[in-house]
């Protein structure tokens, strides 16, 4: 009898595709297959209520990047730097990340996944980094996927830091937004040298993992029967123990 974890995996719809398309990118799953668990794709829902029904047959929530997530939601007024907005996947991503938080459900969240879990919780984004925080480092450097661009520091009293027992990492970074005013309930436990922040996770005992890069890129994560990367081995643990 198959017994590894299902976790639920948030996709987009590309809205532009004839037809319309669920897309993901496929390192996400590789990445989780690589650590034992199998995915549940999920795409934006015509009907967010459905989250709690979605996760009360899984064992763990990955939140993953993508569009930019809709200013409405922190109070804000569209920037003109503001990319593509998907309401529907907003939508079911909040209701899943609310539905996650009563469960107690383990939460690996991954670049527009930090953003969005942040402004669940009622924080703020950034919306564009390069108009809104003159000097700070490049972070949307789109053409190295999968190499390092820049260091993060890294609170070694996290879940982060037990991950990759070390202080400091060099990531990749593929960003135009970030996390702004903090959300209730989260702590930083990553910050890049100006200031970004890079990680998150829950101040009570909620299992959140929440980063900015994409280590699903990184650590050769994407390559079939690759060892799992420190982030994916470490929610992978947390899923078989809830």
């Amino acid at each position: 009898m198959y017994t590894s974890p299902v976790v639920a995996v948030t996709a987009t719809i590309r809205e532009e595709d004839h037809p319309r398309r669920v897309r993901l990118n496929a390192a996400y799953i590789t990445a989780l297959e690589n650590a034992g668990l199998v995915p549940l794709v999920i795409p934006p829902l015509s009907d967010p209520a459905a989250a709690e029904t979605i996760l009360a047959g899984v064992d763990g929530l990955v939140l993953t990047g993508g569009e930019d997530v809709a200013p409405a939601y922190f109070g804000e007024q569209q920037h003109p730097k503001l990319g593509t907005v998907h309401e529907a996947r907003d939508a079911t991503e909040i209701a899943l990340i609310s539905a996650a938080r009563r469960l107690r459900m383990p939460l690996l969240a991954i670049c527009r996944g930090i953003q969005v879990l942040n402004v669940e919780c009622g924080g703020s984004l950034i919306q564009d980094i390069a108009a809104q925080r003159p000097g700070a480092l490049e972070h949307n450097a789109r053409g190295s996927r999968t190499e390092s661009v820049h260091g993060v520091v890294i609170d070694t009293d996290s879940i982060l830091g037990l991950a990759f027992g070390a202080t400091a990492i060099d990531v990749n970074s593929l960003h135009h937004q970030a996390i702004d005013r903090l959300g209730e309930g989260l702590r930083v436990t990553a910050t890049s040298p100006d200031g970004i922040v890079e990680g998150v996770e829950s101040t009570d005992d909620w299992w959140v993992l929440a980063v900015q890069w994409h280590p699903e890129e990184m650590d050769r994560c994407a390559h079939q029967g690759a060892e799992p990367g420190p982030l994916f081995k470490a929610f992978a643990e947390a899923v078989r123990a809830y």
